[in-house]
Formats: structure tokens, sequence, C-alpha cells
């Protein structure tokens, strides 16, 4: 098993609506969710919640019994998403990111990301 799991979540024809991973390297008691995202036409339709229950049984299937995961603070919707799931926010932390523009440039994008944990039930 590697440090990092990416699943996608595919509709009926087989083609992915949501895609995420879990890392199992930032905690060594804990999985961390990452790049978690559902196609802007399926969002609110339960997709980001099969995702997340997804990417939570591959933490139970390593034997942890903690998720981790960052948002970025100005996405408050993000934030009242998690906390349905369970999630509990406990503190914020600087992040950033290289991203390709469309001409094909790279730029650093910097933001502060709200830190929030959730104990996962066996």
């Amino acid at each position: 098993m590697g440090e990092v799991d990416y699943v996608a979540v595919c509709g009926p024809a087989g083609v992915p609506v949501a895609i995420g991973g879990v890392d199992f390297a930032p905690f060594s008691d804990a999985g961390y969710l990452w790049q978690l995202a559902v196609h802007p036409l399926l969002q609110r339709c339960g997709i980001g919640t099969v995702l997340v229950g997804g990417l939570e049984d591959r933490i139970r299937a390593r034997g942890l019994s903690r998720a981790e995961l960052r948002y970025e603070q100005h996405l408050e919707g993000n934030r009242a998403f998690y906390e349905r799931l369970g999630y509990t926010p406990y503190g914020t932390a600087p992040d950033g990111w290289d991203e390709q523009l469309p001409g094909g440039e790279t730029r650093r994008y910097e933001t502060v990301c709200v830190k929030m944990r959730r104990a996962l039930p066996r």
C-alpha cells in the first residue's frame, strides 16, 4: 500500500463526476483528505458525501480512526458541508500551491485554510 489513495466517483456512463484523495503521510494516526472536488453541475446531489465516505472507509481499512482536512477559509459553504459530516474546526494555517494559468504560466497561490478533523466510528 502506498502513502496516497486517489479515487473517483463515476456516474452510470463510467465518467468521473467527483475526485479526491487521502494521504497517509502527514499524520501517523490519521488520514488527510485532499483535492476533493465534485463537478459543478452535480454539486449538492450527495456525491460529495459519497466521496468523503469512501475516503473515510480507506482510512479505517488502514486501522486509523481519525480523518483530517483543510478548506480555504473564505469558502464558507465548504465549512457547512464538512460540519454536516461531523468534522470540527480546530484552527487555521497558511497554505499555498502552484497553479497553472490559461497561458501556461505558473503562479503561486497563497491562502489561509481552516483545519478540521473527525473521529471515525468503527
